[in-house]
């Protein structure tokens, strides 16, 4: 009996690995040349300057038709990082903002992993503070994933599923909302999601507004796509296979995951010069940049348990957080080149005790409720935005 269960747990291991993800791949040949949705213009790398952006708009027969709506007035840029169930304070944060009536439209916003999922709402502006707080103070663990058995685990491409999260993005990010963000796209604004591309093991950085008003009838899948990919923490959610075309008609898919793979925030590729952009739009006075970094300074202290979980999961918790302060200097080093002002917040050390709960799940409602309520008050009560060498200050303690 005892052989029989052990060939019967061999057999269905084996099974499973028999079941693994199926994928057409592009060849290494092909994989600079293929485009989306029959198009170039939707997407760059992240790592690589869109050179073609200024002599377009230099050149361009009618700069105010396209651009107008972005031009001749200030300019606010909001950069929203990933953080997993940390996004909630971010979230608090807007909504607080727009209680406090300060908050400015935002002429580009970005974001990753869990700001990807925050980013759109940020972007329409305040009459979708609702479903952010919707998002970031009632939703569980099992509305967000679900756990594989352990024999499909082998052979699979994640251990999680992630198909209850693709559900969520399709019911918030609704055809009414990707028509709101194709109307804002029209008027110069930017709407733009980073995810990793992990065949090449780069960033991309996805125009989201520009494919909305593509007009394209795959448009909004691409989004719902693009979205998910961001926030999928690879190895915990599965990949996201994204179909793409030679020029010659053949059709193939990329891998993309968690945009934190490759940078945990960003603004705009280092090798892009924005003072030109600026000078072009002729934007009054210098624009800022609001950096929301859903994360603390430090991670807390731990003894770790000598087991491979327990040190992977450190491990990967101090690059993301060591990363993040990288990404931080990067910003203000582009800040500083290009002539644009700087305001960063980020969840700060004494917040663990002020919000008396700490997470019993991956994404625990109780701790993201609390978290969402500090980021909240905290912004009502003291202002929540610093000048970059406070962070410095904080991350040198």
């Amino acid at each position: 009996m005892k052989n029989s269960r052990i060939f019967l747990i061999f057999l269905c291991l084996w099974l499973s690995a028999c079941a693994s993800v199926v994928r057409n791949p592009v060849p290494e040949a092909d994989h600079m040349n293929v485009t989306v949705l029959d198009r170039t213009d939707l997407r760059q790398w992240g790592d690589r300057s869109s050179r073609r952006l200024v002599p377009y708009m230099q050149n361009a027969e009618d700069l105010e038709a396209r651009w107008g709506g972005i031009m001749h007035r200030e300019h606010n840029y909001l950069v929203v990082s990933g953080g997993g169930a940390n996004g909630a304070y971010g979230a608090g944060v807007l909504v607080a903002w727009t209680k406090l009536g300060t908050r400015p439209e935002f002429t580009l916003v970005t974001g990753v992993s869990t700001g990807a999922l925050t980013a759109p709402f940020a972007f329409l502006g305040s009459e979708y503070d609702a479903k952010l707080q919707e998002i970031y103070s009632t939703l569980n663990t099992q509305q967000i994933i679900d756990m594989r058995n352990v024999f499909a685990i082998f052979g699979s491409d994640s251990v999680f599923d992630s198909t209850p999260l693709s559900r969520l993005i399709k019911k918030f990010i609704d055809d009414e909302m990707i028509e709101a963000l194709a109307r804002e796209y029209h008027r110069g604004r930017t709407l733009s999601i980073g995810t990793t591309n992990l065949d090449a093991s780069r960033p991309v950085i996805w125009n989201i507004t520009r494919i909305a008003a593509s007009g394209h009838p795959s448009a909004a899948k691409l989004i719902h796509q693009v979205l998910l990919a961001s926030a999928s923490i690879p190895g915990a959610f599965p990949p996201v296979y994204i179909e793409v075309e030679t020029p010659d008609g053949r059709k193939y898919d990329e891998m993309h995951v968690d945009g934190g793979v490759t940078s945990q925030m960003f603004l705009y590729p280092v090798t892009m010069d924005w003072s030109e952009i600026i000078e072009i739009l002729d934007v009054k006075g210098a624009p800022t940049i609001y950096v929301i970094r859903n994360a603390f300074a430090h991670d807390d202290y731990k003894a770790i348990s000598p087991r491979l979980i327990p040190i992977t999961d450190r491990t990967i918790s101090s690059l993301i957080r060591t990363q993040g302060v990288g990404d931080f200097f990067r910003i203000w080093t582009l800040a500083n080149r290009d002539g644009l002002d700087l305001e960063v917040t980020w969840i700060p050390d004494e917040a663990r005790d002020e919000i008396g709960v700490k997470p019993a799940e991956v994404f625990d409602p109780r701790y993201m409720e609390a978290l969402f309520e500090y980021g909240y008050q905290r912004t009502i009560d003291k202002g929540v935005w610093q000048d970059f060498s406070k962070l410095v200050d904080d991350v040198r303690k």
